[in-house]
């Protein structure tokens, strides 16, 4: 090996800088350690919400050490920046992916049109989205084009004065198209840079916000977020800030009264029609009578005759000259919302106040009672002032010491302000200040019109929630509604304990093969060991230099690199002791088994390497860090493998020191191996044939337990203080949701519940909706001083409640399932093409894809027959198509390796049979293959067994599909080559005796 010198230096230097970039990780765990144990020291677990507390004080600590030099002049602040990042799953937080409504921007740059042909279209591409995979701009303008005469340019609908300066009335469709696309475009720009600057104000360290494709969907990941709740207030509220002149409360007194006494006469005269309809149909049975009386009975939407429908409902009158209307518990707020939006209802109010705009105040968390206001509304219900004047916003304190938000409005918003205040003077009103349309505040003026453009909103805030507030209306509104469509929750608790289990898989896992490598190759397995740790300084140190996330399926990742890299040691090994039974001297055979190996190792690490390209590009998530770890990995692998062991063997002879590459008990092992493959492929077919047909058959009958990511839906990990009866605590749920699943994951008082009730509906209040209702099925099996806040939420050292949650939306499940369809055939495509390439012969490419197909489809027979059985989470998701590609990697590294043994023996005895070639191929890589398939096994074991619930379905398809990929390169995938060659030989020699004996009859 030439320039060892350099490959040296190179080395030292390279592993000094990893330790450079790992050594800011340890400073921070050092002083957050530090942080923890002061902040015990202050707070006792004895104090009310010790554990807010503890948070609190430990975030001051760290705020004080932000810029305190640590060691060798670096800061705190300096290393946060620069350590690991961990991902969700080790360190708790939320993953979110948000669809900004595209809907929401077309009806704005519209103005709202009310156009027939543009809410026809509308409404055609809101019912298209549900079974599409188109974008919704996209629909919209297909379902335009089919309405016959309409116009995207008519001035009711985008030939506005808004978008005046470019589009006009002459415009053909075809020609607004593209300018629409660009203003949603934009939009969608603004919504990212909106939601970027509020991430940027709530204090989390290392988030990631990114655009996804053209779609308006935005990926928000925020590790060690533990307020839950918070953050999907943030990144949803669109902060929508209206200020609008308010009626005085008592003046809808009489209204009240005779909208009560119109619904209960509208409640009679339907309580008349029912019984005259039963009075017809005397004739039905008894049974059908009870479940008519039980239905109405059901029907919470039915006041029976007599009673005060709307009056029943009242919590409280409003106060005199106040602007309260009333108040109402806030479950009421939807029945009488569609009391006061009846048409008979709002026509009883006066002529001068039929403009009125009823809408809610904020929620009061202890009595769960809400009020009720009417805003002076206009024509177009536009607020004579709109949050876009707004130049500044700070978390403050009003007189009285509660939280407020005072904000400072521009000069237009400033002059408007100050006519508003003063004719709410004037008339000794009030102004209402909404957010999000509910009304925060209700002042009233006492000392004239106000300049200057200041002005406050007071509420019933904590600190954070003011200063969230502040932050959002400094942010900027959402030009659009942000739904969440896709999240996932892990609990911090959660996260450690991933960490906890990923650490000791780890560890297990490296001691095996340490000691494996040891026991079977001697002093070179330990020359290889020293390369293997060496390999992983390397995978860590680049991850913290190119500041990527460390998963826990990018733990289960770099475990696998560990069983993989040992590959590249086997290769060589395998092939140093072949030269030496050559009677080579030990410094050739070193120079040639090397030298002979690498073509091997480099196709082998290509193609896995392709496949965790692929998902690199198409994952995300914790699937974008498994691919990650692998893609590092194979690289360090190769360098370590290649060169820092080639430098301990090399510098170990010069010594004049024999090595031998194996020990007294594995040194014979295989060496006199002639098994005759080619003679037992038939039966190898027919084995797998049957295998094939049970698992299709499985798939065809009983199907695959298909998880969120694929079907849409809502699961729960939920940890309960006793050990709980899933099947019962199923069919609780049922009752509450119609339709959900309760399974065991990992120890007997954790169950993941799964649901897709209301999975077409989005918004914060759906999600709340569920929360509660799951919380409210689950009261029998929680401790009874359990309250809702600490189930959702809970704390760092939370033991009973929602330990981790996702949820995905139909839509982009859809979305999901057809990217993890593309991501296995790209794989399968981009193999073919490189072994074509490489081995220039289509048998080669056919042998090693129908080998894959094979092992492919007996890993989803596996789990179609396993998954109702087992004992441990069998879904089919976005890490169970990680695992598949990883499958398909590795069966095409152990292909690939005798591949590439044929090729050379072909070329080195071209006397030989082709039955010959590749028996002696398979037998002389047999030892390699059994070695790397055994090591790799072992490690996947140690993380089945060790590295928690999670990643166990993930890992039980690589174990499967290690094994079957091992049987299926020797018995499958060089059989089918074999059998396709003979047949295009037979072709050849067939046409050859044509030819020859045409040839004779001629002469």
């Amino acid at each position: 090996m030439q320039n060892k010198g350099l490959i040296k230096v190179f080395a030292i230097l390279f592993g000094l800088v990893c330790i450079y970039q790992l050594s800011f990780t340890f400073i921070t765990t050092e002083v957050e350690t530090e942080a923890e144990d002061y902040a015990a020291r202050k707070i006792s677990t004895n104090v009310d919400n010790y554990s807010e507390r503890r948070d609190a004080v430990e975030a001051q600590y760290l705020d004080s050490m932000a810029n305190e030099e640590i060691i060798a002049g670096i800061t705190y602040g300096e290393a946060k920046e620069k350590e690991l990042n961990k991902g969700l799953d080790l360190k708790g937080g939320i993953n979110v992916i948000l669809q900004i409504s595209v809907r929401d921007i077309l009806s704005g740059l519209a103005n709202d049109s009310n156009d027939p042909a543009f809410r026809k279209a509308l409404a055609e591409a809101d019912e298209a989205q549900k079974n599409s995979q188109e974008n919704y701009v996209d629909l919209f303008f297909n379902a335009f084009n089919k309405i016959p005469d309409a116009k995207l340019a008519s001035p009711d609908i985008f030939g506005n004065k808004t978008l005046s300066d470019v589009i006009n009335y002459n415009m053909t469709n075809e020609q607004v198209e593209p300018i629409i696309r660009r203003k949603i475009d934009e939009s969608i720009t603004s919504a990212f840079e909106v939601l970027r600057k509020r991430i940027d104000k709530f204090g989390v360290t290392q988030p990631n916000i990114q655009r996804l494709g053209t779609s308006g969907r935005i990926l928000v990941e925020l590790p060690g977020a533990k307020d839950i709740s918070r953050v999907k207030n943030l990144l949803q509220s669109t902060a929508q800030l209206e200020f609008w002149h308010v009626y005085k409360g008592q003046r809808f007194s009489s209204f009240l009264a005779q909208a009560n006494q119109k619904l209960a006469q509208m409640q009679k005269n339907e309580n008349s029609k029912t019984e005259e309809a039963a009075d017809t149909t005397k004739a039905a049975s008894e049974d059908q009578e009870i479940e008519a009386l039980l239905a109405d009975a059901a029907d919470s939407t039915k006041v029976k005759e007599g009673n005060n429908p709307l009056f029943d409902l009242i919590v409280s009158p409003g106060y005199q000259n106040g602007p309260v209307i009333a108040t109402f518990k806030v479950k009421d707020t939807a029945q009488v919302m569609d009391y006061l939006t009846n048409p008979q209802i709002r026509s009883l109010l006066p002529s001068d106040m039929r403009y009125a705009k009823f809408v809610w105040g904020v929620p009061d968390d202890e009595t769960q009672t809400t009020s009720l206001y009417a805003l002076k509304g206009n024509r177009s219900m536009q607020p004579p002032l709109s949050g876009s004047v707004i130049t500044d916003a700070q978390q403050t304190y009003d007189q009285l010491g509660r939280v407020a938000v005072s904000m400072q409005m521009d000069g237009t918003g400033a002059k408007i302000w100050e006519d508003m205040t003063g004719k709410a003077y004037q008339e000794q009103s009030q102004i209402a200040i909404v957010l999000d349309n509910i009304v925060y505040s209700a002042p009233g003026v006492s000392t004239g019109a106000i300049s200057g453009g200041r002005s406050e909103i007071t509420g019933d805030f904590s600190i954070t929630e003011g200063q969230d507030l502040a932050n959002v209306l400094r942010a900027g509104k959402l030009p659009a509604s942000a739904d969440i469509i896709q999240s996932e929750v892990v609990g911090p608790s959660l996260g450690q304990e991933a960490i906890d289990s990923g650490i000791n898989s780890f560890i297990i896992a490296l001691i095996l093969v340490l000691l494996w490598m040891i026991f079977y190759y001697g002093k070179a397995g330990l020359f290889a060991d020293v390369a293997l740790v060496v390999n992983i300084l390397f995978i860590f140190g680049v991850l913290a230099g190119l500041g990527a996330v460390l998963t826990l399926p990018g733990i289960a990742g770099i475990v696998l690199t560990i069983g993989m890299s040992v590959d590249a040691n086997v290769l060589i090994f395998e092939r140093i002791k072949e030269e030496m039974a050559k009677g080579k001297m030990q410094r050739d055979a070193i120079k040639d088994g090397f030298s002979n190996a690498l073509s091997s190792i480099l196709d082998a690490n290509i193609t896995t390497g392709l496949t965790g390209l692929i998902l690199f590009i198409l994952g995300t998530g914790p699937i974008k860090g498994f691919a990650t770890t692998l893609l590092i990995g194979i690289l360090t692998s190769l360098f370590t493998a290649i060169f820092i062991t080639r430098l301990f063997i090399d510098g170990y002879g010069k010594k004049g020191k024999s090595i031998d590459f194996s020990t007294s008990i594995t040194k014979n092992l295989f060496t006199n191996v002639n098994i005759d493959f080619v003679k037992k492929r038939k039966a190898a077919y027919v084995f797998s044939g049957i295998l094939i047909l049970i698992g299709v058959g499985s798939l065809f009958f009983q199907g695959l337990n298909q998880g969120v990511d694929f079907v849409g839906g809502r699961t729960y990990t939920v940890r309960f203080d006793q050990a709980v009866n899933p099947t019962q605590v199923q069919k609780d749920l049922v009752a509450e949701f119609g339709s959900a699943e309760a399974k065991t994951y990992g120890p007997d008082n954790q169950l993941k519940i799964t649901t897709k009730y209301r999975v077409e509906d989005e918004g914060p209040q759906v999600d709340e909706e569920i929360q509660h209702s799951l919380f409210e099925a689950l009261q029998p099996y929680l401790p009874s001083d359990l309250t809702y806040d600490n189930f959702i939420n809970g704390s760092d050292t939370k033991t009973v409640g929602v330990m981790e949650s996702m949820k995905v939306g139909a839509t982009i499940a859809d979305d999901i399932k057809n990217a993890s369809f593309w991501a296995v055939l790209g794989s399968l495509i981009v193999v073919f093409l490189y072994i074509l390439l490489r081995f220039r012969k289509w048998q080669f490419s056919l042998g090693a894809v129908v080998a894959v197909f094979h092992d492919v489809l007996v890993v989803l027979g596996v789990f179609s027959l396993l998954y109702k059985i087992m004992p441990f989470n069998m879904e089919i998701d976005q890490a169970f198509i990680a695992a598949i590609l990883t499958v398909i990697g590795y069966s095409l590294n152990d292909t690939v390796v005798v591949f590439d043994r044929i090729r050379e023996y072909v070329n080195e005895h071209s006397s030989w049979t082709l039955r010959r070639t590749v028996n002696n191929a398979l037998n002389s890589t047999l030892s390699r293959t059994l070695n790397t398939s055994l090591t790799t096994l072992v490690v996947l074991l140690a993380i089945f067994i060790f590295g928690g619930e999670s990643i166990r379905g993930f890992m039980f398809a690589l174990i499967v599909g290690v094994i079957v990929g091992t049987y299926s390169s020797l018995f499958i995938a060089t059989p089918i080559m074999f059998d396709s060659v003979k047949k295009e030989d037979k072709d050849k020699l067939k046409k050859s005796s044509e030819r020859k004996a045409e040839a004779e009859a001629t002469a």
